[in-house]
């Protein structure tokens, strides 16, 4: 593992988007048609990749751009 997979500064904001909303991750992995584990590693900044497909569906599911479920943070 190089340390820009170790390290990367994307941040993911699916728990506020989901509490905003009264959402549970296991009611987004359903609706969005992927595994609770899979939104889990996501939510937790552990993922390595998305697909489009999948950010297109969570942003569909939740309303939202993919600028709302991501930022860069600052190094």
């Amino acid at each position: 593992m190089t340390d820009e997979d170790q390290y990367h500064r994307v941040v993911c904001h699916l728990d506020r988007l989901l509490a905003e909303r009264g959402m549970t991750l296991a009611e987004l992995a359903a609706r969005v048609g992927v595994t609770v584990v899979n939104l889990s590693v996501l939510k937790n900044d552990r993922a390595r990749a998305v697909r489009f497909s999948t950010l297109t569906a969570i942003c569909d599911v939740l309303r939202c751009q993919p600028g709302d479920v991501f930022s860069v943070r600052n190094p």
